[in-house]
């Protein structure tokens, strides 16, 4: 381990200076020195506490995929479990690849000239590490990559063939994400809050504030798992013939809530580690430190108020009590907050979580009306929760905490309601008009394309037997049937058992 005390030669040294008064300059370059050293050792210790910092919190997104995945799991019927599963595993295999091979070029690589759309260096991590960038940079935007992929699989759940989620995980894993993330996260990005390079300022002297991805994230997958959605159509008897919902819940709220919580796990590092260091001070005694403390607090309040506004909202307008739409709703809070969680203060959160909540609730109802059938709500939830979480930034971000977050040696524009004017207001409109419309242009002729080649729905026949059974070898569930029940029963009574023969009951 390495310390900081002075050795018995150092001493010795410091006492012979101090013998004779002409020998002061020489102590204070001897000391100068000293402190030097330890000034460079302290470098390298806070790299290392903020390389350990974002690995952490890239290990917390990460496990987001296993939240996915129950969630998934759980919103589906007992007969796609194990196609969704695969399709989950698979969006973060695949997306490792093509985010390593191009993926993260497009979103951060700045060779020797700079664009505001792409990035255009670091193919294959090559030049890793270096000034800019370390492996674990890469691993937290990987986490972040194959998260937006997740959210588009679960809009198409249920009637999708294997290779259309093959194909468009990888395209949007590998492509579309990265520009968006460039756009907003790199540092010369057109619509980026912290650019520092290429030309131009900042856009409307703030740039969009999208701190962990409202826009970036959620948007992204949700506005591309609405265009699969839509261009699939909805699944076989999702509304009869007088064109009324059917009910099609999925067969595990088990696992929809186990889901639930461990995206909430996750979402402490998907936030607070969007700050990426936290060895960083502000004024005072304030740095990043205290910054990660509150985007932990808006979050968990954010998500909080949304879970409780629509466990009553569903209850005043449907009569139920339901533990699936509280659960969304939650994600709904948590989809919306992760724009702003960094820059607006704790009461604000609660009213970006009650907003989220009917926002949530609007749309669903909106889509029920319009035939639109998206298995896990995921267009309704991370799209315009997404939207609405990039509005309220725009509304309620603080000035002071504009500041710290972003380093600025200005006073930059901040809410509209906190008496910043409109300009970051309509940055962050930009940002949403620009995300649809990206995700639109690349993920529609996409998925219609597919359609088109007949690659992307499965036979009503598959449909209605299920897919794992046709298309996965099995089930994800073992069922008992009549005649094993029939043969145990007669073991049990036509047989005498014994302490070595023992049959389950």
């Amino acid at each position: 381990m390495t310390t900081f005390a002075c050795q018995d030669g150092d001493m010795e040294r410091i006492q012979g200076f101090l013998g004779a008064v002409s020998n002061a300059t020489g102590l204070s370059i001897f000391l100068c020195d000293k402190l030097d050293n330890i000034d460079g050792r302290l470098g390298y210790t806070k790299l290392a506490v903020d390389n350990t910092y974002l690995l952490f919190s890239a290990y917390l997104v990460f496990a987001m995929q296993l939240g996915f995945a129950m969630l998934c799991a759980g919103s589906v019927r007992a007969k796609n479990t194990m196609n969704i599963m695969l399709t989950n595993v698979l969006d973060a295999a695949c997306g490792g690849i093509s985010y390593y091979v191009f993926g993260f070029a497009f979103a951060f690589g700045l060779g020797g000239k700079t664009n505001g759309f792409i990035g255009h260096f670091n193919w294959g991590l090559n030049g890793f590490p270096n000034g800019t960038f370390d492996y674990s940079f890469f691993l937290f935007q990987w986490a972040f990559a194959i998260a937006a992929a997740g959210i588009t699989s679960g809009s198409i759940a249920e009637r999708t063939q294997f290779v259309a989620y093959l194909v468009y995980s990888s395209f949007l894993t590998g492509f579309v994400y990265p520009i968006v993330s460039h756009w907003l996260w790199s540092a010369d990005g057109w619509l980026s809050a912290s650019k520092t390079v290429g030309p131009g300022g900042l856009l409307f002297g703030s740039g969009a504030i999208d701190f962990a991805g409202s826009g970036v994230v959620h948007m992204v997958g949700g506005v591309a798992g609405f265009w699969g959605a839509l261009i699939e159509g909805p699944r076989i008897g999702r509304f009869d013939k007088s064109g009324n919902s059917t009910n099609f819940r999925g067969h595990s709220a088990t696992l929809v809530v186990l889901g639930t919580f461990l995206l909430w796990f996750g979402w402490y590092g998907f936030n607070p580690g969007s700050f990426l260091t936290i060895l960083q001070p502000y004024e005072g005694v304030k740095g990043h430190w205290s910054g990660v403390g509150r985007t932990a607090v808006t979050t968990t309040l954010a998500g909080c108020t949304a879970a409780v506004t629509t466990l009553f909202g569903k209850r005043f307008l449907d009569g139920h009590w339901n533990v699936l739409d509280v659960c969304n709703g939650l994600l709904g809070g948590f989809a919306a907050i992760t724009a702003s969680c960094s820059v607006v203060a704790p009461w604000a959160s609660i009213l970006c979580g009650f907003g989220s909540a009917w926002v949530l609730i609007g749309l669903n109802k909106l889509a029920a009306r319009l035939h639109f059938d998206d298995p896990l709500e995921a267009a309704q939830l991370h799209g315009g929760c997404g939207a609405w979480g990039l509005l309220f930034v725009g509304l309620f971000a603080e000035k002071n905490y504009v500041n710290q977050v972003y380093q600025t040696t200005f006073d930059s524009p901040y809410g509209l309601f906190m008496g910043g004017g409109g300009k970051l207001l309509a940055a962050q409109i930009i940002e949403i008009i620009s995300i649809a419309a990206w995700v639109t242009v690349t993920m529609g002729p996409l998925f219609y394309g597919l359609h088109k080649f007949r690659l992307l729905r499965i036979t009503p026949q598959d449909e209605i037997a299920g897919m794992d059974v046709t298309r996965h070898g099995g089930t994800a569930y073992i069922h008992h049937d009549n005649s094993e029940h029939h043969l145990q029963m007669h073991t049990i009574n036509g047989q005498k058992r014994t302490d070595n023969d023992q049959m389950p009951i």
